[in-house]
Order: structure tokens, then sequence, then C-alpha cells
């Protein structure tokens, strides 16, 4: 089984995965990409960004199609923050650069069994300082709920479920995720 865990920063990713990895030790875990670039200036930009969605995309791609896995972020997190970046004016990107992200994003994505999105809720609010850049975490959020619907970028039969909850809540829904026969669904 094979899953990424997506969202925008602060969203409860790291929780989630971290639970999750303690009860199922049988899965391997891959750390948030951010944990692996070496980036000595780590305001938002869109080259970082994009070098994590090829980072994210090249683990999906190259991994083992077998092997238990639990991801956190994928690159459909890399092209919603340039994406976003994009909307704020923050960038501006090309429509090759936007077409090369998106294929790739689709060709990792076609390796996964579960795309799981947490997406920011008023019913449950995860507070971040004022070093968070709020603006781009909203921003990024929308772009990203909006792209699990284009059939661009999420592979048909992909099953993409939004969860949303306590942590308790998400831990156990990506559990029922895993005893469930695959199917797509959202909620």
């Amino acid at each position: 089984m094979r899953i990424v865990v997506s969202g925008t920063h602060a969203s409860g990713k790291s929780t989630l995965i971290a639970d999750f990895a303690r009860r199922h030790p049988e899965y391997l875990v891959l750390a948030d990409p951010f944990e692996l670039i070496d980036e000595s200036d780590d305001r938002p930009a869109a080259a970082m960004f994009a070098s994590q969605l090829r980072i994210a995309a090249g683990r999906l791609i190259e991994g083992e199609s077998g092997e238990n896995l639990i991801a956190e972020r994928g690159p459909l997190d890399f092209l919603a923050y340039l994406l976003a970046l994009d909307e704020l004016g923050r960038t501006v990107l090309d429509r090759s650069t936007l077409s090369s992200a998106a294929d790739r994003t689709r060709t990792a994505l076609a390796t996964v069994d579960h795309l799981v999105v947490l997406p920011l809720t008023a019913a449950h609010p995860i507070h971040v300082g004022d070093d968070e850049d709020a603006a781009l975490r909203e921003t990024m959020n929308d772009v990203l709920l909006d792209l699990l619907d284009d059939s661009d970028v999420i592979p048909a039969g992909l099953t993409v479920t939004e969860v949303t909850g306590s942590p308790a809540e998400r831990l156990a829904r990506i559990e029922t995720l895993i005893a469930e026969p695959r199917s797509s669904e959202r909620g």
C-alpha cells in the first residue's frame, strides 16, 4: 500500500504520519522533501518548490511499487505551491514549466494507492505563529483542493480522500482506508 499525505503547511501531516508510523512499523516513512533539499534560505520560492516537486515525484516513480510506504507530501503539494505563488503574484510561471510539473505529478501519482488530503477547516483549526506565511498557506490549501478535480493531474483510479477531524479521528480514517478495497471517494 502506497499512501501520500498532502496538505498545506501546518495542516497536521507530520502528526498524522508519526501517529500512523507508531502503529504501522511495516510502512516506510518518506519524510517531507523540504528536509532533503539544501536551502540556506528557506523562504518560499518557486525554485525551492520545483526542487521539492522533483524529489517527491522521483522517490515515488523510482521506488519499488509493492512496498508499503507513507509519504509526507507528494508532487501535488508542490504543484499547488507553485500555482499559489503565481496566484499571489510572487512568481510568473510559463506554460512549459506548468505542463512539465503537471505531467510529472500525474506520473508519480499513478504509482500511489491512496492520496490523503488534509484540508484546513474551521472546525479543527491548527493555529500557526506569525512566522508562517498565512496568505500562502490559505492560497495553497485552496489551489490543492481545486487540483483534486483536475484530470490532467489526478490519474483515474487514484483513491483521493479528504480527512478532517482530531488527530485521533484522522488516524482512524487512514487505518480504515488501508483496510478497505480501493475506490475513489472524497469526504
